[in-house]
């Protein structure tokens, strides 16, 4: 039975205590207490809240005192702490991060949402960019660029691709409204390809000959700081992002090894050796935000790598010469381009031989291949993306002269055991890094479309 309550007389000697006007004034809080509450519960407000387009981070990293090595949700961060870069989910102990939550099917930001559909291949060996009508598969308009293009990449306000002019150290600007090109080329030294930092306020042109990061403005391209990240990372040229963008890891192709890189201070926080024949291409951090997949050409799979610890925890073997990396449109499933051929020499990266080119779609839960897309009549896939609804894999044929259109599988992609070939259309020579425009997301972080 409930205990009874004690009573509270007065103390002999003692005047009584005025209760009445506290337990007035606590009625008083506890009824403000809840309409508070039933206001921030109310569905009308969560509706108007949701409707609000969302906003890129406010800055690159954390706070500053905040390591570079650990991002929030290896942190223990607060269960509904925002995370730049992604979305949180609320949990117990945790902060659960969806890196890609912006950029699945429907998520069109309106500044892209009525630019043509195009895919945009840059032809290396012809100083051309090729441009396929995505609905008709037909190339529409064929235009010289620059001398060694290598990759069509998106702004960070996704409002101009930049042709990558490698040999011509230029970046040649296409309107995406049009197109067509913009302008004048701008001079910039030895231009592989090209990233974006997640706040928009540095570009970071992959200067893979110079063995260095070149921080530059993202509009002018006017360097700010060339960051040398030496020998030890020759060939460096692939990037992506911790979910908080307090760092990125870069590839580097040639030494076998990868670099991490403090985007706060542009220094270098570390290497990781992959091996004596690693030769690491493209890689791509999880949507979890937990595990970085890295492509190997020499080693034909993917190691998985714990980049707060820059630690090598696995490997995935895929097909030969794995070289590009691609997450599907729902987030649940990595695209790994394997561009089939084999090596000549187990000491050198090039050339190599060989038209046994691949898909391996590998599951971001249970890190296993879970379906392998061929090539019936052989061929080379090398880079592109998936479109925007995620129904199809665009990719260039790098030895074969022709670009790639795989069907992604039943429902949008969600059903990979069901993906095939499509067609091959042919382009110029040497195609490489093409772009699929318009992509889903609220920004670009560069290459050939890492949207976030």
């Amino acid at each position: 039975m409930p205990t009874r309550a004690k009573s509270h007389q007065p103390r002999p000697g003692k005047r009584p205590r005025p209760y009445g006007p506290i337990l007035l004034a606590g009625l008083v809080v506890l009824v403000v207490a809840l309409l508070a509450g039933w206001v921030l519960r109310d569905p009308g407000n969560q509706a108007a809240n949701a409707g609000a387009l969302p906003q890129p981070p406010a800055s690159p990293g954390a706070s500053p005192g905040a390591s570079p090595a650990a991002s929030p949700a290896r942190a223990g961060a607060s269960p509904t702490a925002a995370v730049a870069g992604g979305t949180t989910v609320a949990g117990a102990t945790t902060t659960a991060v969806d890196v890609y939550a912006h950029a699945h099917a429907g998520m069109l930001s309106p500044v892209v949402r009525d630019d043509p559909q195009l895919v945009y291949v840059p032809n290396l060996s012809d100083g051309t960019v090729s441009v396929i009508d995505q609905h008709t598969l037909r190339v529409v308009a064929t235009y010289p660029t620059g001398r060694g293009p290598q990759h069509v990449v998106p702004s960070w306000d996704l409002r101009t691709l930049w042709v990558n002019n490698n040999v011509g150290n230029s970046l040649s600007p296409i309107d995406p409204r049009t197109g067509r090109l913009a302008g004048r080329a701008i001079p910039v030294t030895d231009p592989y390809n090209l990233y974006f930092t997640l706040d928009g306020k540095s570009a970071m042109v992959i200067a893979e000959a110079n063995h260095s990061v070149d921080f530059r403005d993202p509009h002018t391209f006017a360097l700010r700081h060339s960051l040398d990240v030496g020998s030890r990372c020759a060939g460096v040229n692939h990037v992506d992002f911790s979910p908080d963008g307090t760092y990125a890891i870069a590839t580097c192709e040639f030494a076998g090894q990868l670099v991490k890189i403090d985007l706060a201070h542009e220094r270098v926080l570390g290497y990781l050796d992959l091996g004596r024949t690693a030769a690491p291409q493209d890689i791509k951090i999880d949507p979890a935000g937990r595990v970085w997949y890295v492509a190997d050409m020499n080693a034909g799979g993917v190691h998985l790598i714990d980049g707060d610890t820059l630690t090598k925890t696995g490997f995935v073997q895929t097909g030969p010469e794995a070289h590009g990396l691609y997450p599907s449109r729902d987030g649940r499933y990595l695209y790994v381009v394997n561009r089939g051929g084999m090596m000549t020499s187990d000491m050198v990266p090039f050339p190599h031989t060989g038209d046994r080119g691949s898909v391996s779609v590998i599951s971001f839960t249970t890190r296993k291949i879970v379906a392998n897309w061929a090539i019936p009549s052989g061929g080379t896939p090398d880079m592109g993306n998936v479109n925007a609804d995620g129904t199809r894999l665009w990719l260039s044929g790098r030895r074969s002269n022709v670009v790639y259109v795989f069907d992604t599988g039943g429902n949008g992609g969600s059903d990979p055991t069901t993906g095939r070939l499509l067609t091959e259309i042919p382009v110029g020579h040497e195609p490489h890094g093409l772009a699929v425009w318009p992509q889903p997301g609220r920004y670009s972080l560069g290459h050939t479309g890492i949207m976030r």
